[in-house]
């Protein structure tokens, strides 16, 4: 087995929920081992992170700027490092990292502020190291498989596409009560940005659609509310889509709608046919030829394609979910980094989210707020 890609980690020390998500990913496949860390910006809960982590005490560090330094100097310092930081500081530490060559595996957005993605799009072009953006969805076989069937014109010139992400756990104002880390950062637009659930999760949605229909929008109006009182940030979304295609689309991204958990949900229809997936449920793929009925596609069943088998790990009819479909994402980071240390071309059928990806989900939620300030006006996507 080739040695495994050392890793390190900026944030999702302590109590972070994506922190412990974006280790057990990494290790799913026995590509990477969790080799250093600057887990959070007090040196206390740092060192205390790390030490539970088993991490040697020489590469627990206080500061990520103090880690890159030193990391990108020693003998087997890191090859890569995941960002799991609130929003705002995903271009300061990026940029720490790319200007020493060290790949970066990026939890989303990609930045709180357009202009910082753009800024850090610019950096990561001229970076010999890669950048992945962590849209895990992607990384779903039946979602792999979405994307191929539309690619292949089984569905035809594209309609309409409707993609909606709802969730409730934002229904009353928990980031007053101290009690829940996430929602404070999350609803702070300091440190998430001027969107709220769009940019929480409707960047996820705004991704999955682009991602399967291989289209974006060029122009958009957006009807956003802060619906919990004294709430700065957006809760909820009603977004129109116009593709230069002629297609036409719906977003909606909820964290008030009672009920919902996590669901995230895309529907494709064409001339020729129409395709399902939701979420929760994301080892079936429902696919409709116009005219003939409804049938059900699984993971691992009659009808997968390789595209989907690649990327499945156990027979039909065991579920696969969030963490395998990070995984993926992970999994693919580690091929693409093997290819560049070995001087070799990335394979032409690794997939995973780019920087420019996560320029576009930015300037998706920039379009967001500014045509919501001129009452759901229609705005170009920057």
């Amino acid at each position: 087995m080739a040695e495994r890609i050392r890793l390190g980690m900026v944030g999702g020390g302590m109590d972070a929920f994506i922190g412990a998500v974006h280790r057990i990913a990494a290790r799913i496949d026995g590509e990477f081992d969790l080799v250093a860390g600057a887990l959070s910006s007090t040196p206390e809960r740092a060192k205390a992170s790390g030490d539970a982590l088993g991490l040697a005490p020489d590469r627990i560090y206080a500061d990520f700027r103090e880690m890159a330094i030193r990391e990108n100097r020693i003998k087997n310092g890191i090859d890569a490092v995941s960002i799991v930081t609130p929003n705002h500081m995903h271009y300061p530490v990026a940029k720490e990292f790319l200007s020493r060559g060290i790949h970066v595996i990026c939890d989303k957005p990609l930045t709180s502020t357009l202009p910082d993605a753009r800024k850090l799009a610019k950096l990561a072009h001229a970076s010999n190291a890669l950048f992945v953006l962590t849209h895990n969805y992607t990384g779903y076989p039946m979602v792999r498989q979405a994307r191929e069937m539309v690619a292949q014109g089984e569905l035809g010139r594209l309609r309409v596409v409707q993609v909606e992400y709802a969730q409730d756990w934002l229904s009353e104002a928990v980031e007053t009560t101290g009690t829940n880390k996430q929602s404070e950062w999350r609803t702070d637009p300091e440190r998430s940005g001027a969107g709220g659930s769009t940019g929480d999760i409707g960047t996820h949605a705004f991704n999955l659609a682009g991602f399967v229909t291989g289209q974006q929008p060029e122009a958009l109006s957006a009807d956003l509310q802060s619906f919990v009182e004294g709430r700065r940030v957006d809760d909820n979304g009603h977004i129109l889509l116009r593709y230069a295609s002629g297609a036409r689309g719906m977003l909606w991204c909820s964290q008030v709608a009672p009920g919902n958990e996590n669901g995230l949900r895309l529907r494709v229809y064409g001339d020729k046919g129409g395709l399902e997936w939701g979420q929760e449920d994301p080892n079936y793929l429902w696919f409709t030829p116009f005219g003939e009925p409804k049938r059900l596609l699984t993971r691992g069943g009659a009808g997968a394609r390789d595209v989907a088998a690649r990327v499945s790990r156990t027979p039909g009819g065991h579920p696969e979910g969030y963490l395998e479909g990070f995984a993926n994402i992970y999994t693919e980071a580690a091929r693409a980094i093997r290819a560049t240390m070995a001087g070799e071309p990335v394979p032409d059928d690794v997939i995973f989210p780019t920087v420019d990806d996560g320029v576009a989900g930015v300037a998706f939620v920039d379009a967001c707020v500014r045509s919501s300030k001129r009452d759901a006006a229609w705005v170009k996507l920057a």
